[in-house]
């Protein structure tokens, strides 16, 4: 016979789903986004300029090529971070976010994986010709790779938007931490002890009950 599921099996299950989802988002964030601001910072494209009839070697990072990947990549890991500060819509628009700076991440990284304007722009300041161009341009692998960042983004995107219903939000737990509590009632203050009379009086009280 097959089991029927109960309310207490499946809010089971959601719970299992959304601690496993949120795991991965959040691994997958945070790589992505390091991985795409550390492919940044290399090496992108090399190539030589003509300077005093030799072949003068120019190079460029990839913060030379674009600085977009790496704006995204921040852009992504704060979006990461404000995913538990919201709930419901306000959770959805940011999940979007972090998913739009995956995919606007990814486009970037492969546009300048074959981009000159970069080395272009040194070949002819390194000759003092305005009209000079790179020569024996080459690209190396670390556009793609920050591409791959940006699909970790992306995926942690995705997560937030399919499962973060599921996630534990950090208001949430502040509130129940911070609630005020309910004030306590003064005792009744007997007549017969000074002290209580003093204390009524430094509540602001009237001990005498008129």
């Amino acid at each position: 016979m097959t089991a029927v599921p109960t309310p207490r099996s499946e809010a089971a299950g959601s719970a299992r789903t959304g601690r496993l989802s949120l795991a991965v988002a959040l691994l997958s964030g945070a790589l992505g986004a390091a991985v795409a601001l550390l492919a940044t910072r290399q090496q992108w494209s090399e190539g030589t300029a003509t300077v005093a009839g030799g072949a003068f070697p120019l190079t460029a990072r990839g913060s030379d090529v674009t600085g977009v990947p790496a704006a995204l990549a921040v852009v992504g890991l704060a979006a990461l971070v404000a995913v538990f500060a919201v709930r419901r819509a306000g959770r959805l628009a940011v999940a979007a976010l972090l998913a739009l700076s995956g995919a606007g991440t990814i486009a970037a990284a492969l546009l300048g994986a074959s981009d000159s304007a970069a080395l272009d722009e040194k070949a002819a300041a390194a000759s003092g010709d305005t009209s000079a161009t790179v020569d024996a341009l080459s690209h190396t692998a670390w556009p793609y790779v920050a591409a791959v960042g940006g699909a970790l983004l992306l995926v942690a995107g995705l997560l937030a938007l399919r499962y973060g219903r599921l996630w534990p939000g950090m208001s949430g737990r502040y509130e129940r931490a911070g609630a005020a509590r309910p004030r306590r009632r003064p005792a009744a203050v007997d007549p017969d002890r000074p002290e209580d009379l003093w204390k009524a009086l430094d509540r602001g009280e009237d001990p005498t009950g008129a």
